[in-house]
């Protein structure tokens, strides 16, 4: 019995799993692994097909069965963390967006980092002005088709390419301008690092979106960036903590809570509600993680961190790798040639039903590339090119933000765009939401009602008189079932922690009597244990209890291991 046991373990051990991991290129990574095999192999393995060293930016990602999105834990096993049934597919992303991609060391990172932000684009996820647009769209052209060639690219050509969810005419003739007299002669690297340099003076540069509602029920969209924590509404940036500010991140059940010390005399506490438990976990799981990579200077300072309960000690995680500051030390060490990177066109969006991301990467063996077509989604409105937000102040960025970045503006809310920030659906593996939200300035920020310049500013538009008692109303009605909503969940948290506190006492005192009972009926001569056997109470229980007890045990032991030698 015990040798079938063994043997089934061991084939258990020795059973292989087929991974698919789709790369930046939107080509497709296929190998076998081990059924224990940490995320670190899978991740190494993807990282030498690559040719990359400088890979502490990058990441593997998964969806779960519900659509929830992780990222793929190196120090865990990869079997145990798929929810999913084997054949397992995952996609290569960029995880910790560099603070300056200029300053990357190797072009061939900076060829995944700018594939990464033009899917962003693509995407809505990276959400900019028009004039913005234009020029982001014409380096994409300029580094992936070359120069304009009249016999090649006739008129209209910048419009068979879909670079935006959705774009005007205006737009697709401003791209082809600047592409035909202000890029002519760059060669693609060049126009890559451009592309680079200008998406990270975005206000939405390494937005990964979260989407969530804050206490009065209007819908945000939560981000981590290398310069801090940001919460994006409408088309403006409401809140942005720096890394230093941040000082504890929290959640429990499908409640997050950021934590931050602005100045000495201000503390704020900023709560926001994940669709899920799952979402809001993973949510925490990115901020910690965020923050070690970029405010540690040290991977050896980072530290366990617990997302407690009042009694019990939550969820427990630890970032795992290097920090930002030992990732730019190590790669100034590189010294090697450079890599080859094998570029191709973009194909363009019209002249079949859908279009691809770009470039391809040379193959090798054991791999399985195609291309993934991926269909041109509706996410955002069309960008308006006669549009101007009315300009508001913004909030300086962190330590790692260039000059030029944070000279744009000083404190407050900041306009990162002439559209609501609604990014769109993305292609599996990497959904960023079930649906996409039609966001609009919200009334109140996190709870706090604007003022009426503020709402006057907001392009989702101002009530009229007529109905503008109406609406506010209806706010006030709407924002006193929050609040009694809000109290009514506080008093169900302080009743399921007191539960949790009296099951925790039960259970120590259950053990403590277990370990008395042990005590007393062992040989142990003591003063103390002496006393108790001699009371007539000791003697009942055990003459009564214990002894009867104790014989039925050894009972059943002695029938079990008879039954075990007939085997």
């Amino acid at each position: 019995m015990l040798s079938r046991f063994m043997s089934g373990s061991i084939r258990n051990l020795e059973r292989e799993y087929n991974c698919t991991v789709r790369l930046l290129d939107d080509t497709e990574y296929t190998c076998t692994i081990q059924r224990d095999a940490k995320g670190q192999y899978l991740f190494d393995i993807i990282c030498h097909h690559l040719n990359l060293l400088e890979k502490d930016y990058f990441g593997i990602r998964y969806v779960d069965p519900d659509k929830q999105r992780h990222w793929l834990e190196v120090t865990k096993s990869i079997a145990k963390q798929m929810k999913s049934q084997p054949p397992f597919t995952m996609c290569l992303r960029v995880k910790f967006y560099p603070p300056d991609p200029a300053a990357l060391r190797e072009e061939i990172t900076r060829y995944l980092v700018f594939l990464q932000i033009k899917r962003d684009l693509y995407h809505g996820r990276l959400l900019c002005k028009t004039s913005d647009a234009a020029m982001l769209a014409a380096f994409i052209l300029q580094a992936e088709i070359g120069n304009y060639d009249p016999g090649k690219h006739p008129d209209g050509y910048s419009s068979k390419f879909q670079f935006f969810p959705k774009h005007s005419e205006k737009l697709e003739r401003r791209i082809a301008d600047i592409h035909k007299t202000e890029l002519i002669g760059q060669t693609p690297d060049t126009s890559e690092l451009s592309f680079l340099q200008k998406a990270q003076m975005l206000e939405t540069y390494g937005v990964d979106p979260h989407p969530c509602k804050d206490v009065s029920g209007n819908p945000a969209f939560l981000a981590f960036t290398p310069f801090g924590f940001v919460v994006l509404q409408g088309n403006k940036r409401v809140h942005f903590l720096k890394w230093h500010e941040v000082t504890k991140l929290k959640f429990e059940a499908k409640t997050f809570h950021v934590y931050a010390n602005q100045r000495e005399d201000l503390k704020i506490i900023l709560t926001y509600f994940a669709p899920t438990p799952e979402a809001c976990k993973h949510l925490w799981k990115c901020g910690v993680e965020n923050q070690a990579f970029y405010k540690l200077e040290k991977s050896s300072q980072v530290r366990t961190v617990s997302s407690s309960n009042l009694f019990f000690k939550g969820s427990r995680f630890r970032y795992s790798g290097r920090v930002a500051k030992e990732v730019m030390e190590q790669s100034a060490k590189i010294k090697r040639e450079p890599p080859e990177i094998h570029r191709a066109g973009l194909v363009p969006s019209r002249s079949c039903p859908s279009i691809t991301h770009g470039p391809r990467l040379s193959s090798v063996p054991r791999t399985r590339r195609r291309a993934v077509h991926i269909s041109i989604m509706e996410g955002l409105e069309s960008l308006r090119d006669s549009a101007h937000s009315t300009p508001v102040r913004s909030m300086s960025h962190g330590d790692f933000m260039p000059r030029s970045r944070s000279q744009m503006a000083d404190s407050g809310e900041a306009v990162i765009s002439d559209e609501n920030y609604s990014p769109s659906d993305s292609v599996l593996p990497t959904p960023v939401a079930e649906h996409s939200m039609e966001l609009a300035v919200s009334r109140q920020n996190n709870g706090t009602p604007c003022s009426i310049e503020e709402e006057k500013e907001s392009e989702a538009g101002t009530p009229s008189p007529d109905t503008g008692d109406l609406d506010g109303k209806s706010a006030c009605s709407a924002t006193g079932v929050e609040s009694a909503l809000t109290e009514v969940e506080q008093v169900n948290k302080f009743v399921l922690s007191v539960l949790r506190l009296l099951l925790v006492t039960i259970g120590l005192l259950f053990v403590l009597l277990l370990l008395l009972i042990v005590l007393t009926e062992s040989d142990i001569d003591v003063a103390f244990l002496r006393d108790i056997r001699q009371t007539p109470e000791f003697e009942q229980f055990h003459f009564e209890y214990f002894c009867p007890l104790r014989r039925w045990f050894a009972c059943k032991l002695r029938w079990a291991g008879s039954l075990l030698i007939k085997e």
